[in-house]
């Protein structure tokens, strides 16, 4: 079951934490993220899993900056959320939907016990124009059962900024020495 926003509220400082809050971005069963001003976006042609991906850091000036198609814009909410006994999920709002402007490629799916700001992996179908701080996208918060097994990944948990994939270091815990050696760590002989 998903929480009402009265819900969400009467939780807020305790199962869940939304910094910095504002009343006006609660609706009947969600709360509106926004925007932050910065975003990155891969240099690489070819983008590689087992390795880290080149990329470059935009500012989005407050007159707005025009996304363009074919394009992977990796951005962050403005707000920082921390979320226990729930699940957090993201989802684009509709206004933004119907500009053709996706939010999330897959990853609208948080995990129990999720601290930092949420990267937004951002796509638009025609050029769209947007701007720092508009409320982007909307977490909802859904019940859960059983047993509770916080979140703990080093790879994105407690974030600070927008977090590009880091599907390699999958990868290089695998036992394949050559593998390792490709990141730079050392193989014990």
């Amino acid at each position: 079951m998903i929480l009402t926003g009265n819900e969400i509220k009467k939780n807020l400082g305790s199962n869940i934490m939304i910094e910095p809050y504002d009343e006006s971005l609660l609706n009947p069963n969600s709360y509106d993220l926004r925007l932050h001003n910065e975003m990155l976006v891969y240099e690489e042609i070819v983008l590689d899993m087992k390795r880290p991906n080149r990329f470059r850091r935009y500012t989005i000036p407050e007159e707005g900056f025009v996304m363009q198609p074919n394009t992977l814009y990796l951005a962050r909410t403005l707000e920082r959320t921390e979320t226990h006994n729930f699940v957090p999920m993201l989802e684009g709002r509709s206004s933004v939907g119907r500009l053709g402007l996706f939010v999330h490629v897959t990853a609208g799916f948080g995990d129990v016990g999720f601290k930092g700001y949420w990267t937004l992996e951002m796509t638009a179908i025609q050029p769209v124009k947007i701007y720092p701080g508009v409320p982007i996208c909307q977490i909802m918060y859904h019940t859960i059962s059983g047993e509770v097994n916080e979140y703990k990944s080093p790879k994105y948990q407690d974030n600070n900024d927008i977090q590009p994939s880091m599907l390699f270091k999958d990868f290089t815990e695998k036992s394949d020495p050559q593998l390792r050696l490709s990141f730079g760590q050392e193989v014990a002989e």
